[in-house]
């Protein structure tokens, strides 16, 4: 008989936007948790830089306090970021057309595709998209909270458990917003 995987469900992560670095923070802990069901390598991966990712946007753009939580449903584990800021983030769209493409009426006026191309901003959500194959979305609630998610897929995880010293708590108590 293999032993049960322990996991520990509930908040994994809280933070302030005084933490120093919470988006490292939240990939260790999170990796430890993924690792500990046994997930396979890529898909530990692709969860922790995706909520690295969704981590990095609560801190920049949201109020806190901020929780990065994890909950077991039916053959998929869900990692949720929880913060204070209900509004639903704009996601960058991207041009269609080749972005080099030459303008004869600006002689070639490429530069001002390319740069919008190199942009640093508005990536992130299109980053998350592709991690997690289209497996993601947004909830709020009418306290003023904020829920992020990405949903993995388990395959031959065990049944609910905790780790060691935690007391088990029922699923209606995993997730909570109105805390």
């Amino acid at each position: 008989m293999s032993a049960i995987p322990v996991i520990p469900l509930g908040c994994l992560y809280r933070w302030t936007s005084c933490t120093p670095n919470p988006a490292a923070q939240a990939r260790m802990k999170l990796r430890c948790a993924l690792s500990q069901l046994g997930l396979p390598g890529e898909l530990i991966s692709d969860g922790v830089l995706a909520v690295s990712e969704l981590v990095a946007n609560a801190s920049e753009h949201a109020l806190g306090p901020y929780e990065l939580r994890l909950r077991r449903m039916v053959g998929t584990l869900m990692c949720e970021v929880l913060d204070h800021d209900p509004r639903i983030p704009h996601l960058a769209e991207f041009p269609s057309a080749t972005p080099f493409e030459a303008k004869p009426q600006s002689c070639g006026g490429g530069l001002d595709a390319l740069l919008a191309l190199l942009s640093e901003r508005g990536r992130g959500l299109h980053i998350v998209h592709e991690l997690t194959r289209g497996a993601w979305g947004f909830r709020t609630s009418g306290n003023g909270t904020k829920v992020v998610w990405i949903a993995l897929p388990l395959r031959n995880a065990g049944p609910d458990s905790v780790c060691q010293g935690e007391q088990p708590r029922a699923a209606s108590d995993l997730y909570d917003t109105d805390r």
